[in-house]
Formats: structure tokens, C-alpha cells, sequence
């Protein structure tokens, strides 16, 4: 993997920062970009190989800016989430899913727009959605729908900006700091719970996707793919 550029979009925690240090592991010059220049900060300070940039992905012009400074970028991988948009139907706040909308899907589709004139002919794009986008759980439909709209951008962007490769990967739970809203000893309880119904028998670690993005990003054969990595939770009963 040497002598190619990645740009890891979300890239200061979870699964994207995973992403980031493996992708650096195997000889990969690696960008990342987060809103937050205290985290950026703090990845300077733990992780010198990775070249950090603060960049808000919902912003045209500021990723526009940064990718132009970058140069051309072989893969573009982008680990955008967020925690809004959980809870029964009757109770969401059409407002709040609105604001879920444009921290996910719509920061996804401005930055594959505003990255497209520098990225590389035969490089990729790789997206993270959810299981939620099919799995049917109770009380998600609010985050099944962003998760499954970003997901439905793979196979047309595939097809159209071919031979540009185009993935994503549908993670199931993962432990990471998306759940750190949850009390300690009240995660650690229903992580227990999953796993004993989960065929892996375990709930992920954001390494174990990062290994799934890495592949999804670099391997020259898969294109037009959403590569579920759940520990199996979609061939089980979660509601």
C-alpha cells in the first residue's frame, strides 16, 4: 500500500481513527478530518503519523479546500455518525431527524461531491452505514432511514463513476464512543445481552471494522458492495 493517500473523513475517534491507524500501519500516507481541534489535538499528540485537519464534512467549501490541499487522494473513506434519531416513531422530533440527516447522509453526499476532482481514477469510496438499515429493530427508524440512505448510494455511484470504486460497510454493535451517553455499568449489562444472542458470541471492536473498511477501501476487485460486519446480528432475533 505505499506511496497512496487516504483521507479519513471522521477520522478523531471509533471506527474512523481505527481506520486511520491501520491504513497508516500498512504504509499509507493518512489525512483525517474532524470538526473538533481539541480532539485533532490530542491524535498530534498520540499518533504523529496521521496528518490531521479540521474540516466540518457537511461544508462544501471546507472540505472542498481541504481536499484541493491534499492533492489527489486514492481513497476516500468516510466514518461519519451520530447518535440523533433513536426512539420510537411517535416520539421523534421531526426537527432533530432533520439535524440526524445532515450530520450523516447529507455530510456524506457534500463531501463525495466536493472530494470527486481530486481523487484518483482507480481509487475508492468507502461509506459506513449501519445494520439498523435492515435489521428492523424497534425504535430505530429514524436512524434505519439515514443508515439505509447512505447505503443506497453505492451501487449507482459504482456504476456511475466506474472505474472509481465505490463500498460501504454496515457495521452491527460496536463498542466505541457512540454509546458513551450510556452509563458504564448499564453498557457493559446490555453488551453482555447482545452477545449471548450475537452468533460471534461477541460485540465488535472498532478494529475489527477497521479491518473490514481497509479491505473495502484497498482491494482492487470489490466495487458496488455493502460488506455487512455484525458478528452475525442480522440472522437473529435483537427486538
Amino acid at each position: 500500500m505505499s506511496h497512496r493517500t487516504a483521507l479519513v473523513v471522521g477520522g478523531t475517534s471509533g471506527i474512523g481513527l481505527a481506520t486511520a491507524r491501520l491504513l497508516h500501519e500498512r504504509g499509507t500516507t493518512v489525512h483525517i478530518a474532524g470538526r473538533g481541534k481539541g480532539r485533532l489535538d490530542e491524535i498530534a499528540a498520540t499518533d504523529a503519523g496521521l496528518i490531521g485537519h479540521r474540516a466540518d464534512a457537511r461544508d462544501a467549501d471546507e472540505i472542498g479546500a481541504l481536499v484541493e490541499s491534499i492533492g489527489t487522494i486514492d481513497w476516500l473513506v468516510l466514518t461519519l455518525s451520530g447518535s440523533d434519531g433513536i426512539g420510537p416513531i411517535a416520539e421523534l422530533d421531526p426537527e432533530v431527524l432533520r439535524g440526524a440527516f445532515d450530520a450523516k447522509f447529507w455530510a456524506h453526499l457534500t463531501t463525495v461531491k466536493a472530494a470527486l476532482p481530486h481523487l484518483a481514477k482507480d481509487g475508492s469510496i468507502t461509506l459506513l452505514g449501519a445494520i439498523t438499515a435492515r435489521a428492523g429493530l424497534p425504535g430505530t427508524s429514524g436512524v434505519a432511514a439515514i443508515n439505509g440512505a447512505v447505503e443506497s448510494l453505492v451501487k449507482p455511484l459504482a456504476a456511475e463513476l466506474a472505474p472509481m470504486r465505490v463500498n460501504a460497510v454496515s457495521p452491527g454493535f460496536v463498542d466505541t464512543p457512540w454509546w458513551n451517553g450510556i452509563p458504564e455499568e448499564a453498557k457493559r449489562a446490555y453488551f453482555a445481552q447482545v452477545s449471548a444472542v450475537l452468533p460471534a458470541q461477541r460485540v465488535a471492536t472498532a478494529e475489527d471494522i477497521a479491518e473490514v473498511v481497509v479491505l473495502a477501501a484497498t482491494n482492487a476487485n470489490t466495487t458496488g458492495t455493502v460488506i455487512e460486519s455484525d458478528g452475525g446480528a442480522r440472522l437473529v432475533s435483537l427486538g
